[in-house]
């Protein structure tokens, strides 16, 4: 483990040399990485080499890229596997800090588990979960000002928690009801919350990570105290759009924190094919930019990294590229079948455990929680979902409606309609009426 060369989670065991042994062909000497696990192997991850306490907290507002080497190769952990908080990044949060934080995250999970089993029974059409990443949105939106931009995934919704959106406005726009905000035109769990700073989610991965870039750049060029947030799948951190975006934010020191979402997966394909290094961290080196790795299933961790992250932007210090490093522990979606390509047990034997019950357990050890105020926790927080879901149904269901207009197709996207919408604006109100 020398360097703290731990790889996530190691180098691939197939390559196309054990692949074409059992081929009637030519061996390639083309490198084909693989999952280190598929079904029916027994996962086995190595354990981590990292401690809290190991890396030093360097000053936001000095440090440079080189500074950060050994955060970009180690890992920056606060809660220990005793469950206590230590280290130059803890945060010194306070109980009730940490207890709003397990809400959040208790009530992401339970909504994302309410949620799919309506989707299960057709009362929805689509749906993905956060289980197993809860930590990372709510930690690192909690460490920001409110006056901050969030260019989110689809696995950081629980940031519209942190910004006060009420789960039947989500509701309604996961069902596509008349009371969606977004009106019909998007995939249910594709949100926007206009309060909140929460920009849409996107369809096509990696784009927000250009444009969050962009928008940070603005606020800078406008002298605002505004940081922009984005994250990015580690699947997507292959395409153009990321790199676009740690160039931008080098040259012009951007005030915007990037993260790459190491969660293993990219649906189906595991992290060996988007990177040849094992890890992402240290990309950000090269771009001149300040580059660290966390530990996200450790909520003290996210949130220490991301308020450092936060002061070096709004100092002018420039961007700051954040490897979360963390296991999509469900499907990827629901029209995804993880047992076809991963051990169905592996997400229990990740390193890094489950953020909600890390958090739970510091909780326990400090003596701010119990097992009892949990289970009360989860009951209450289950029946309010349960609340908000009949609530949302009576704006209109999946089956039956009522839906949003077929008129907001073409409005409000231009001030005024061109000429070329505005006729087939016209054709379509002809036929509907006909």
């Amino acid at each position: 483990m020398e360097g703290g060369s731990w790889r996530s989670p190691h180098p691939s065991r197939r390559t196309s040399g054990d692949i074409g042994e059992n081929m009637a062909k030519k061996k390639s000497g083309l490198n084909i990485p693989d999952a280190p696990y598929r079904p029916g192997d027994e996962a086995s991850f190595e354990t981590w080499p990292w401690q809290p306490g190991d890396l030093d907290m360097p000053d936001p507002k000095k440090c440079s890229s080189e500074d950060t080497v050994p955060h970009a190769a180690g890992l920056v952990r606060v809660l220990g596997d005793d469950n206590k908080a230590s280290g130059a990044w803890d945060p010194g949060l306070d109980a009730d800090d940490l207890r709003q934080g397990l809400e959040y995250m208790v009530r992401l999970r339970i909504f994302d588990d309410r949620m799919m089993k309506m989707q299960r029974t057709g009362k929805l059409s689509f749906y993905m979960r956060s289980f197993g990443e809860e930590c990372v949105a709510i930690a690192q939106t909690m460490a920001l000002e409110t006056q901050d931009w969030i260019f989110p995934t689809y696995r950081q919704p629980g940031a519209q928690f942190v910004r006060g959106r009420d789960m039947v406005s989500m509701i309604c726009h996961c069902i596509g009801n008349v009371e969606d905000n977004i009106k019909g035109r998007q995939m249910p769990v594709h949100y926007s919350y206009r309060d909140g700073r929460f920009i849409s989610v996107s369809s096509p991965v990696g784009t927000q990570f250009s444009q969050a870039v962009g928008v940070a750049m603005a606020s800078q060029y406008k002298g605002l105290d505004e940081v922009t947030i984005t994250w990015i799948g580690d699947g997507a951190s292959a395409e153009g759009d990321y790199h676009y975006a740690l160039n931008f934010a080098s040259v012009y020191k951007a005030p915007v924190i990037l993260n790459v979402v190491n969660n293993q997966w990219a649906i189906s394909t595991h992290a060996n094919f988007a990177t040849g290094e094992g890890e992402f961290a240290s990309r950000g080196l090269p771009y001149g930019l300040a580059s660290m790795r966390v530990d996200g299933n450790d909520f003290l961790a996210l949130y220490s990294v991301t308020k450092w992250a936060r002061q070096r932007a709004a100092a002018g210090a420039g961007a700051t590229h954040i490897e979360v490093l963390t296991y999509r522990a469900g499907a990827h979606s629901s029209s995804d079948d993880p047992s076809r390509y991963r051990p169905s047990d592996e997400h229990t034997k990740w390193p890094g455990g489950d953020p909600v019950e890390r958090l739970r357990d510091h909780l326990i050890e400090i003596g701010e929680w119990s097992e009892d105020r949990h289970a009360e926790l989860e009951e209450r927080v289950d029946k309010e979902v349960m609340s908000a879901y009949k609530e949302a149904v009576s704006h209109g269901d999946l089956a039956t409606g009522p839906y949003p207009s077929s008129d907001t197709i073409f409005t409000e996207v231009y001030q005024e309609m061109p000429w070329h919408l505005e006729e087939q604006f016209n054709e379509m109100k002809e036929e509907s009426d006909g």
